[in-house]
């Protein structure tokens, strides 16, 4: 397929990525679509057979995006005949949302639909929070709730009125409990920023709540950190310690009454000994969720890193024969679609074994809610495991000769270096200052597999290890369907001008890609849908 140019580049990431699609936008593409057929030179209807698993679509967003556009559902597939007779598009009828208007801190967040969807069910509440301390400001306004997700935003203000991230979602103050204290839910992960001035938090539910649950924020003994003023271009110090301890209770009657439950009792295991356990499909106002467990035979077990859990990808694509949809889900891939929520439950999960939960929210925009006899495709799935290559490096003849390494698909060609300040958190040990200048190694780069994952690391002669990270992401994708870059910066963190010139370059950890892979199950349907009657 003919790479897609810069200028198309631009003007999909427009309107891909718009809250809203974009009505002119969809005409003048479905004008453009006229002539384009869906259809075989034979007769059978494209889904009455598997859609052929060919790896470019799954690769990346854009690439994907040239061929259905998922913003306003119309979806097309190349001809695959040479005098197409009569053309054929599906354009899914998503249900119009309410015209009501959205409070601007949710349109920021990327909630306006969410709150047109559940607003008008009475599922959006307002708990009437806000607490100032010394002139800092905690605030939760509306929250949405329904039988899978709570999601709400916080606003965070200095005295000056300046936003601060002073409580995130990583740090684990806010928590989800029945009356008694129990936890009844556990942090997502959201894929959609919360904005410039907002934190969003979003808990999953576990599959028994009561009726009542409690929101609790432990916020008391609060440092606030220092602060970037904009206005002044200063950073403001600070000292203050707050409480913003509250608590709230929510009524959940009406939200599990909204909902529709489905146990599953789906298995497959791949030939490298992965196991998949489909256990529960969940559908709500906002969205329809897959909840699946994963985990590893004892022969592949042995072969992956320990954080495997955290790291690996599940590849799949979603059919609706009905309405001709078809959305691919590829993971943590830059971009492509994700889903809408993700929880990675490590709850079950031990150092020996155990299983992974993953649980996968799709947006009603992109698998709509009343959607009958969708058939799950898995494509395949990313796994971290141990594999070990090395090259020797010499920087005294690095800029004069080439150094390649290859190793399972992957290939890095260095032809020079230099020395940068360090990045992020990382500071040497031992070094006694932070602005020492380590080594970045210089070149080109094809990947097969996953990037994020990997473990590098360098050895000099003395036995010394030092961690190796790239500087640099990987968001092209070439014609043979690789991840590949031109402008490779590989660091060496503590690796200075004045340390060793000759090392060993290790990889100890592949992030693999596997392929071959042969499931598809049709997910449960429904008589009826509870917020539709």
């Amino acid at each position: 397929m003919k790479p897609i140019s810069k200028d198309e580049d631009r003007m999909w990431e427009e309107h891909l990525f718009r809250e809203e699609p974009d009505v002119d936008f969809t005409l003048k593409v479905m004008q453009k679509l006229d002539g384009v057929s869906m259809e075989s030179g034979e007769a059978e209807s494209p889904w009455s057979r598997k859609v052929p698993k060919t790896r470019w679509i799954y690769r990346t967003g854009i690439v994907a995006a040239a061929v259905l556009l998922f913003g306003g559902g119309a979806w097309l597939a190349w001809d695959r005949t040479s005098a197409p007779e009569e053309p054929v598009v599906s354009a899914v009828n998503i249900p119009r949302l309410p015209d009501i208007p959205v409070p601007t801190e949710l349109r920021e967040a990327f909630l306006t639909e969410d709150y047109k969807r559940l607003k008008p069910l009475e599922l959006v509440v307002n708990p009437n929070i806000k607490i100032e301390d010394q002139g800092y400001t905690f605030e939760i306004k509306d929250v949405f709730v329904d039988r899978s997700q709570i999601v709400f935003l916080t606003e965070q203000t200095s005295p000056d009125d300046i936003r601060i991230p002073v409580v995130t979602p990583e740090a684990g103050k806010i928590q989800i409990t029945d009356v008694h204290g129990n936890s009844v839910a556990v942090p997502v992960v959201d894929p959609q920023p919360s904005g410039l001035n907002y934190r969003k938090f979003v808990f999953q539910l576990n599959d028994v709540i009561p009726d009542q649950i409690v929101v609790r924020g432990e916020l008391n003994f609060l440092k606030i950190p220092d602060y970037y003023d904009a206005g002044t271009n200063t950073i403001v110090k600070n000292n203050t310690t707050v409480d913003w301890s509250f608590q709230f209770n929510i009524d959940m009657t009406k939200a599990k009454e909204m909902a529709t439950m489905t146990p599953m009792n789906n298995t497959y295991t791949t030939p490298e000994g992965l196991k998949l356990d489909m256990t529960q499909l969940v559908r709500t106002p906002n969205g329809t969720r897959l909840d699946v467990n994963v985990s590893l035979n004892d022969q592949l077990q042995a072969k992956v890193s320990e954080d495997w859990k955290e790291q690996m990808d599940i590849l799949y694509h979603i059919e609706i024969p009905e309405t001709n949809e078809y959305r691919i889900f590829n993971g943590s891939r830059p971009y492509t679609r994700q889903a809408k929520f993700r929880l990675r439950d490590l709850s079950e999960a031990n150092g020996n074994g155990g299983w992974l939960k993953l649980s996968e929210t799709w947006d009603p925009a992109f698998v709509t809610v009343d959607a009958k006899n969708i058939r799950f495709v898995l494509d395949g799935y990313t796994l971290p495991v141990k594999e070990e290559k090395s090259i020797e490096i010499d920087l005294e003849q690095l800029p004069l000769t080439t150094t390649t390494f290859e190793q399972s698909g992957d290939s890095i060609v260095l032809n020079g270096y230099n020395f940068d300040a360090e990045r992020g958190v990382y500071i040497p040990s031992g070094s006694g200052t932070d602005d020492q200048h380590s080594l970045v190694l210089l070149g080109s780069a094809e990947f097969s597999n996953e990037i994020v994952g990997d473990k590098w690391v360098a050895v000099d002669r003395e036995g010394i290890e030092y961690p190796v990270s790239f500087l640099n992401s990987f968001k092209e994708i070439n014609n043979d369907e690789k991840y590949v870059t031109s402008d490779l910066k590989l660091m060496v963190h503590g690796l200075y001008q004045n340390s060793a010139t000759k090392f060993t370059l290790k990889r100890t950890v592949v992030h693999r890609e596997y392929r071959d892979v042969n499931w598809e199950v049709g997910l449960p349907s429904y008589s009826s849908l509870p917020w539709l009657k």
